[in-house]
């Protein structure tokens, strides 16, 4: 760095790390495999699945919901070279879908697992070709949509699968789409594509062989904050996150004739970071910003006393992972910063839960550290957040200090368990997380600042958040 110090102010020597009083927290326990992750719910609402290690890799298992949390649980796969990632449930509720590469080349294949049998299918068997799941609706049980790059790399044609008999259709070969979006009945309605001038648009049209025409024109300003989510159930309109004439990304509602656009819910500063949906009326629920922790706003009236129950549950951050079709169960998490993200299912008729597990249960026999939300100005007066996450049990004075850096630079730190930074705090150092210009999050006018700034202005941010840590003693 050109300036800044991680020094003792007044002093030429760096700070001694400070013997810690806490017990140590292995690295495994910190950068291992979870326990048990990535947990999805069946559409029925009675089984679950979820990624946990068998001899040391991780696969897809399946267990039974019940009243003390999951029973007869089995492992699906056996993978035994770079484990799987994830999984989901086909609205089918028979097929689990997943997606693994080979030696990390990225091309990724769709698997299926059919959980009456376990038999396991390669649904996508060709080389050098990545397939991605484009959409799924549980008004259309038997199909998914998938993407394949078969034809061109830089582009994904659109391709009906049967999951019941593992056929794949062509039905739409990619003009120049970024992504393709389909209405609840898998007709494909939308497309987003790039700009030359690094925006995108975003394209519609009345029926699955009607003529496409613009709805949406993002410049590149607003590009990394506009996104469409999803059609209305009626076809008329599209919901959409978008900051176009705003600075921060709003949950809108587009109508597909006019071109009218109606806020749902925004704030001056902070984007929408994801909107909850009704699995049926397709209505936004719920609106998240992502400000120093996880804001909710409520939108339908009806799942007000859900999300107060909830939150009454755990301290930490709550996300709704799925529903069942019936949306009578849901599957939710709680993070937390000094403990491990646990999940639980939410039956919403008796407003009860049950716990299901922790991702990391090993943790909670050591003492972590909480992750403090902190801002500054920097040298050209633009706010700044981050994180601080002190060493815990330890006098906050003239700490040996790491600057922990996030990457992207398009992404943004969150509150919530950051393996890293515990590691730091319980060996003695103060951690210092910071959300430069160009972090997401904080709307587009924040995120264009770090436009041209890579090495400059952005690099600024940093060295002004040492010297803010310094000056703070």
């Amino acid at each position: 760095m050109a300036r800044g110090r991680l020094t003792a102010p007044g002093s030429a020597s760096t700070v001694p790390v400070t013997k810690t009083t806490v017990p140590l927290v292995p690295r495994e326990v910190l950068f291992g495999n979870p326990e048990r992750t990535g947990p999805s719910l069946s559409p029925d609402g009675k089984r679950l699945a979820w990624i946990a290690p068998d001899e040391g890799v991780l696969n897809v298992w399946l267990g039974t919901i019940t009243a003390d949390g999951v029973s007869d649980e089995r492992v699906m796969t056996h993978d035994r070279d770079r484990g799987i990632r994830g999984a989901m449930w086909a609205h089918d509720n028979r097929h689990l879908l997943y997606v693994q590469d080979a030696g990390g080349d990225e091309n990724w294949r769709l698997h299926d697992i059919d959980v009456q049998t376990g038999e396991s299918r390669d649904l996508t068997p060709f080389e050098g070709v990545q397939a991605r799941v484009e959409e799924l609706s549980k008004h259309v049980p038997g199909r998914v949509l998938v993407g394949l790059n078969q034809a061109n790399p830089q582009l994904h044609d659109l391709y009906s699968l049967d999951l019941t008999t593992g056929e794949l259709e062509k039905i739409e070969d990619n003009p120049g789409f970024v992504s393709f979006l389909a209405d609840a009945e898998l007709q494909v309605r939308g497309g987003v594509t790039a700009t030359p001038d690094g925006g995108i648009a975003v394209v519609v049209r009345d029926s699955d062989d009607g003529e496409w025409r613009p709805l949406l024109q993002a410049g590149l300003e607003d590009a990394l904050t506009t996104d469409p989510l999803a059609f209305t159930r009626d076809g008329t309109g599209l919901l959409a996150i978008s900051s176009v004439d705003a600075n921060a990304g709003r949950l809108v509602e587009m109508d597909l004739t006019t071109g009218e656009v109606t806020v749902i819910a925004e704030d001056d500063q902070y984007d929408v970071s994801w909107a909850h949906i009704h699995p049926d009326t397709l209505e936004p629920q719920l609106a998240v910003f992502n400000k120093d922790r996880a804001t909710f706003e409520v939108l339908d009236p009806a799942i007000a006393a859900d999300i107060d129950a909830l939150r009454a549950i755990d301290p930490g951050d709550l996300g709704i992972l799925g529903e069942s079709d019936d949306d009578t169960t849901w599957l939710v998490s709680f993070t937390n910063d000094n403990g491990p993200v646990r999940y639980y299912v939410w039956h919403r008729p008796t407003q009860q839960s049950t716990f299901l597990f922790e991702h990391r249960p090993g943790l909670t026999q050591y003492t972590l550290a909480s992750m403090e939300p902190f801002s500054y100005k920097a040298s050209d007066g633009l706010t700044i957040h981050g994180y601080l996450t002190f060493p815990p049990d330890q006098p906050r004075e003239q700490l040996p200090t790491v600057l922990l850096v996030h990457g992207g630079p398009w992404v943004r730190t969150t509150w919530g368990l950051e393996p890293e930074g515990q590691w730091l705090a319980n060996r003695g150092y103060l951690c210092v997380e910071v959300n430069y210009r160009g972090s997401t999050g904080y709307g587009k006018d924040f995120l264009n600042a770090g436009n041209r700034e890579w090495g400059a202005k952005m690099q600024t941010d940093l060295v002004d958040a040492v010297d803010w840590v310094v000056d703070k003693g």
